[in-house]
């Protein structure tokens, strides 16, 4: 990827100085393609993608982000976040995480959207993931049955993903495109994956 030269020059002090809108995405075959980086919050960058540093300079100046991901996303690496980019998001992630009475609010909201509100009124934290981790095993045996799939329980050994059912082992393999797809969203919305309301301690709780 590279900048996009000549896009527009713009009168600075009786000089020229070089203005940038969009850099040139060129695939394996020599096409051209421009990207408004001014109207993109982040990039998703796949296996294969060199980046030249003037290109990063300029998607700097316009607060795109950049992320490394695996091809369409099914694993996330890292994300590179613009110097000047707007905190508000991440301060009030960090404010209501902080805040012990507002943080139970956002983690009962969350677990609002798949269990019945009224169900959730004064339970606490640990209540609220015991409820949803029934909910999950009563949801995974009813889909077993369904699809005619064996089923004897979500099991998996950090990394020793080969010592699961094949099962597990698409569970595991979804689970983990799911988190990385989430978290390319949650970067590009400025927000920080590293800040939970429910979970807390993993290398990404939110």
């Amino acid at each position: 990827m590279i900048p996009k030269t000549g896009e527009g020059k713009k009168a600075v002090g009786g000089g020229t100085k070089m203005t940038y809108s969009s850099i040139k995405w060129i695939d394996c075959d020599k096409n051209v393609v421009r990207l408004p980086i001014a109207t993109i919050n982040c990039l998703l960058l796949g296996p294969g993608t060199s980046l030249t540093h003037e290109a990063v300079k300029v998607m700097a100046a316009a607060n795109c982000s950049v992320c490394w991901a695996e091809e369409d996303s099914l694993l996330f690496y890292a994300a590179g976040i613009t110097p000047t980019a707007d905190s508000r998001n991440l301060r009030r992630q960090m404010q209501l995480a902080t805040d012990k009475k507002k943080s139970i609010e956002v983690a009962r909201r969350m677990f609002a959207r798949r269990l019945p509100p009224e169900e959730l009124k004064g339970k606490s934290l640990k209540e609220m993931m015991g409820m949803e981790g029934y909910r999950m095993r009563q949801f995974y045996e009813e889909k077993a049955q369904e699809y005619g799939v064996g089923w004897k329980g979500r099991r998996y050994v950090p990394g020793k993903f080969e010592m699961g059912d094949i099962t597990n082992q698409v569970l595991t393999s979804t689970n983990a495109a799911l988190y990385s797809i989430l978290c390319s969203a949650v970067h590009s919305m400025g927000y920080s994956p590293h800040i939970g309301f429910i979970h807390s301690g993993s290398p990404l709780p939110f």
